[in-house]
């Protein structure tokens, strides 16, 4: 099996992407680079430890081929302005981000508004026409895989969120499969209530908390 190392380093950065931390006095301040060091390393232990859960790469390109090297960028600089047409509305309102992230890697949020509810792992019916998007553009670039990592507000005990939030990332997959995604390209992954977006001291904060991460990475054609 492959080393999990490029997967580390994607969720790693998105880790550390808009990191913030809470001073004495209750206000979200910028993380320090000692900081954020630090918080690169507990991801890195993270990820570790799904090591072993993680699929073969080798597998997936197995099955799906690869991009080469040299149109790595292209082809995922394309993918990210078909999700930016296609969920123009969703973006404006506010209801999903999409992001790039160092390596060539994309990542989509959900926001408050297509948020789940309080100790749910149910997809908003509401919700399921930009799923529906999301699987079209997913399906028509093949030559990726797909990590969904599921969150939780700070309601509840850390071990009862983090079942939660694996929970949570399931529904997404399932979803994602049942719209075609072929399974050997999906993997779950639950974080409970770490990497909060927003204060967990409000109720709007623990809703854009209450998410799912779908980390979108190119599968890069081997050499032989």
């Amino acid at each position: 099996m492959q080393s999990i190392k490029p997967l580390a380093l994607l969720l790693v950065a998105a880790l550390t992407l808009g990191a913030c931390a809470t001073d004495e006095y209750g206000n979200r301040r910028e993380l320090t680079d000692a900081e954020k060091g630090g918080l690169i390393g507990a991801g890195i232990g993270v990820l570790a430890g799904l090591g072993a859960k993680n699929k073969s790469r080798a597998v997936i390109y197995g099955i799906v081929g690869g991009v080469t090297g040299a149109a790595v960028g292209n082809y995922m600089d394309s993918q990210k302005k078909d999700f930016e047409k296609q969920l123009q509305g969703e973006i404006q309102s506010g209801d999903i981000l999409v992001e790039k992230l160092p390596q060539n890697v994309l990542m989509i949020t959900m926001t408050a508004q297509t948020s789940f509810d309080v100790n749910s792992s149910t997809i908003k019916p509401g919700f399921y026409s930009t799923m529906d998007k999301i699987a079209k553009i997913v399906n028509k670039y093949g030559k990726t895989s797909l990590t969904l990592v599921g969150y939780t507000d700070n309601t509840g005990s850390a071990a009862y969120n983090k079942k939660l939030s694996e929970r949570r990332a399931a529904s997404v997959l399932a979803y994602l499969q049942n719209q075609g995604v072929i399974p050997q390209r999906l993997n779950a992954y639950g974080m409970g209530e770490e990497r909060p977006r927003a204060s967990n001291s409000t109720a709007a904060g623990r809703a854009m908390n209450r998410r799912v991460e779908i980390i979108i990475e190119p599968i890069v054609e081997q050499q032989n």
